[in-house]
């Protein structure tokens, strides 16, 4: 069995650096969006220079991309580490509260449906498209046990299902209720847990 070659000092470096550039990203994206931040306040936020800072992320978009990649990789460790005995609508019910969670901390990456630009780097980063495909597979799985179960309607499609899930960890609904401060976090996730996977009726 041959051993991963170890990396050299600089490799290190460059992934420390490249790794606190994604978290800086992912938390102005969190705050701010997509049209909002700046490369200056990446680089800021890291403590390089912006020229340092294209060195790793050629673009805006790039860096974007970067952010969505690991929330997906995070995503599918979650989903795919979640207990097998659980009911497959709790798993779903599992992976929406943890991304509510996450949202709540401040480190779930918005980015908008209609930037032309960004979307074609999304959909042109094969390491995107790849985790992307994995993760709709798999909660594509767990929303056809779940109806399997009767637990999902059977008229409903399973893409609709899986974006009303993914729509829903992104609700601005969220931010209201948690800038209100009418109700508490565990609060707030209960109530759109409950409006998303038990209607309003």
């Amino acid at each position: 069995m041959s051993k991963e070659p170890k990396l050299s000092f600089k490799q290190q470096q460059l992934i420390v650096r490249e790794n606190a550039i994604v978290d800086a990203t992912n938390s102005l994206l969190a705050k701010k969006g997509f049209d909002l931040m700046t490369m200056d306040e990446v680089a800021a936020e890291v403590g390089i220079a912006k020229a340092s800072l294209y060195k790793h992320f050629p673009s805006k978009e790039a860096l974007a991309a970067a952010a969505m990649i690991r929330l997906l990789e995070n995503t599918l460790a979650f989903v795919r580490g979640m207990a097998t005995d659980r009911a497959p609508i709790e798993q779903l019910k599992g992976v929406l509260q943890w991304a509510l969670e996450i949202r709540m901390k401040g480190g779930l990456p918005t980015l908008p449906a209609e930037n032309t630009s960004l979307r074609e780097a999304l959909l042109n980063n094969t390491r995107y498209i790849s985790r992307l495909m994995d993760l709709n597979e798999l909660m594509g799985e767990l929303i056809e046990r779940a109806r399997a179960d009767g637990k999902i309607r059977k008229d409903l499609p399973t893409e609709v299902v899986l974006f009303t899930i993914y729509a829903r960890s992104c609700d601005p609904t969220l931010d209201y209720l948690r800038s209100n401060e009418q109700y508490s976090s565990d609060q707030v996730i209960n109530f759109l847990l409950s409006t998303c996977f038990d209607g309003l009726s």
